[in-house]
């Protein structure tokens, strides 16, 4: 856009190019405003010229969307800006090739109209935001899915950290400063280039973490819990681990003794087995069958930003819980998601539950189990009427 208002600018008659909508192509300039070196100090006084232009679209013709306020009239609408800091921006979108200046000999800004019509027209000219229009928002697009790529590689930086902070491996000097810098980087801006660098180290890092030896399922110590469906108008809007009749006296070994799990006797397919029959929703975003603990914690991990939880949260659950209870807890959310106004909030609060021993996941499981059995009852009970064309 460098160089608009020069005459070079003028060779590739511009007036073939169709008007855009002047605010779409301001908002498309803001996306991509990194790249053509614009601040948002210098949009905001684009946006207040392009107030001065009554029309909505802005002309691909030269000459043709001039606005002409004074500086005064420019700084009351930009609530006071500095008639010096102003004339700065404004030099910048001309050097840019935003608008372009049509300067008087006096190089006052003004108009004048033979009849109704405009016949010349002193000030900014706007119209090399039409004509640059599939530049700016070729841009814009880029600007989008570098956004979008940032983010995922921001998720994934996260997840990494998170990782080695849990991880058994001996810090040592050099660990300590990568993940140091990883904090670091995920509280500021950062390039793709930056992050990817970021990643590799902590991949590195993070592949001599020796695998997890195999241990029972953090589900198979849990008791089967009473039905807790009723009738149909009955309310489980809320996944609850709480038991109402606890009272605050209740102390000492028999509080104790109440929190503690009890076993079932199960093993892990089986557990693993009953998280799936409960939980169904998944199956919809990841048709991949589940095979083992391993895959339900992946297909959650994917599951969990999806449903807005964030990943640091996500992380901060699969430290208080476990992560197979952690993913298992994501599983059974999805199954209610829009019964629960915040998740990421809602996985939180069970976290901090987890770290004070307050919570398990075997209430949840049932209570998902119950309700399928519910729903499949009374399908059973009304399906002789809908044989017969009674409902």
């Amino acid at each position: 856009m460098q160089h608009a208002s020069q005459t070079a600018f003028g060779i590739a008659e511009p007036c073939a190019l169709p008007p855009v909508d002047k605010w779409d192509i301001l908002a498309a300039l803001t996306k991509a405003a990194p790249g053509f070196g614009l601040s948002h100090r210098t949009l905001s006084v684009l946006k207040a010229l392009m107030t001065f232009h009554p029309e909505q679209s802005i002309a691909a013709n030269l000459g043709g969307a001039v606005v002409f306020p004074s500086n005064r009239k420019l700084s009351e609408r930009l609530n006071g800006m500095p008639e010096s800091t102003l004339r700065r921006h404004l030099a910048k979108l001309v050097e840019m090739g935003v608008v372009s200046r049509h300067d008087s000999p006096n190089r006052k800004r003004y108009a004048r109209s033979i009849g109704t019509d405009r016949a010349v027209a002193y000030g900014f000219d706007l119209s090399p935001l039409a004509v640059h229009a599939p530049q700016v928002q070729a841009a814009a697009a880029e600007a989008d899915l570098r956004h979008q790529r940032v983010g995922v590689l921001r998720d994934r930086l996260a997840a990494l950290r998170q990782q080695l902070l849990d991880s058994p491996l001996p810090k040592d000097v050099e660990q300590d400063n990568v993940i140091e810098l990883a904090r670091l980087t995920l509280r500021r801006r950062a390039s793709e280039e930056d992050l990817e660098a970021l990643i590799s180290q902590l991949r590195q890092i993070a592949a001599q973490i020796p695998p997890a030896p195999a241990v029972d399922s953090p589900l198979s110590s849990l008791a089967p819990t009473e039905n807790m469906s009723g009738t149909d108008m009955q309310s489980e809007r809320h996944i609850q681990d709480s038991n109402r009749n606890e009272s605050d006296s209740e102390t000492g070994a028999h509080a104790d003794k109440r929190r503690q799990p009890r076993a079932t006797g199960k093993g892990k397919d089986a557990e693993l087995q009953d998280v799936l029959a409960a939980c169904k929703e998944y199956q919809l975003y990841c048709p991949k069958p589940i095979q083992s603990w391993e895959d339900l914690q992946e297909n959650a991990f994917h599951l969990a930003p999806m449903m807005g939880i964030e990943v640091p949260v996500f992380a901060e659950a699969q430290n208080s819980m476990g992560a197979r209870t952690a993913a298992t807890v994501v599983l059974c959310m999805l199954e209610r998601l829009s019964e629960i106004r915040s998740p990421g909030a809602y996985l939180r609060r069970l976290a901090q539950k987890a770290k004070t021993g307050k919570f398990t996941v075997g209430p949840l499981i049932s209570a998902l189990r119950n309700r399928s059995k519910l729903s499949a009852d009374n399908l059973s009970y009304s399906a002789p009427y809908m044989t017969t064309g009674l409902v």
